[in-house]
C-alpha cells in the first residue's frame, strides 16, 4: 500500500511516515497544501494522511480537489479539532475517516489498513505490469499471454503485489487482503503461498522478498 503523508509538523510527519515504512507500507511526505497536489498529480497513491489545518493550500481545499479530479486514493483526515461539527465537515470535505489529534498509532495503522482493503475509488478492472495481466473481475491471470491456474488465494495475493505498484506488501497486509486477517501471522500461510505462486509464475522471478518487510512485484 502506497501512502503519502501530508503533514506541516515536520517531526510527527516524519514519525508517520517512517512508523508505515515498518509496516511495509511504502510512504513519502509532504509538509503543505501545495507540495501534496503536486506529488498526487505524479503518483497514484491508495490512501493519504492529510492533516487538516495545512499551510500554502488548506487540507479541506486539498481534499476537495482532489475529489473533483475523481483522484482513486482513500483519504483520512488528521486535525486538532474533535467536535462532532469538525467531524462532520471534515467528511463532508469528500474525506473517507477522521481521526483526531492526538491519536494512537496503532489505530491510525488499523484504519490505514481498513481503507486500503477497501481499495480506491475508481479501482481498475485489468491490471498489468511486468508481462503480468490480471483481470480482477474475470479473475484471470496472464504472464506474456500464457493463462496461469492460480488458486483464489494465489490469485489473492498476486492482485496485493499488483495493486501495490511496485511497492512492498508486508505478510501481516496480505493476511488482511487475502486471508480477512483469520490466521495467525506465525503460520507460514503467505511464505508458502508466495513460493507456490512464484513457481506457477515461472522464469525470470519476479516476486522479490524484501527482508523484513514483505514482498515487492
Amino acid at each position: 500500500m502506497r501512502v503519502l503523508v501530508v503533514e506541516d509538523e515536520e517531526e510527527l510527519g516524519q514519525m508517520i511516515a517512517d512508523g508505515l515504512r515498518a509496516e511495509g507500507m511504502t510512504a513519502d511526505l509532504a509538509g503543505d497544501g501545495a507540495k501534496a497536489l503536486e506529488m498526487a498529480a505524479t503518483v497514484d497513491y491508495d490512501v493519504l494522511v492529510l492533516d487538516r489545518d495545512l499551510p500554502m493550500v488548506h487540507g479541506d481545499a486539498v481534499c476537495r480537489a482532489l475529489n473533483i479530479a475523481r483522484y482513486p486514493a482513500r483519504i483520512l483526515m488528521l486535525t486538532a479539532a474533535c467536535g462532532l461539527n469538525d467531524i462532520v465537515e471534515g467528511l463532508g470535505q469528500g474525506a473517507d475517516d477522521y481521526l483526531a489529534k492526538p491519536f494512537s498509532y496503532l489505530e491510525l495503522v488499523a484504519r490505514l489498513r481498513a481503507l486500503g482493503r477497501r481499495g480506491p475509488g475508481n479501482t481498475p478492472t485489468v491490471l498489468e505490469r511486468r508481462g503480468l495481466r490480471v483481470d480482477t473481475v474475470r479473475r484471470l491471470a496472464e504472464r506474456d499471454g500464457r493463462l496461469l491456474r492460480l488458486t483464489p488465494r494465489e490469485f489473492g495475493v498476486l492482485e496485493a503485489l499488483m495493486g501495490a505498484d511496485g511497492g512492498i506488501v508486508s505478510p501481516s497486509e496480505l493476511l488482511d487482503l487475502v486471508w480477512d486477517g483469520e490466521l495467525d501471522p506465525a503460520s507460514g500461510v503467505v511464505k508458502v503461498t508466495v513460493h507456490q505462486l512464484r513457481r506457477k509464475l515461472g522464469d525470470p522471478a519476479l516476486i522479490e522478498t524484501v527482508p523484513g518487510f514483505g514482498y515487492q512485484l
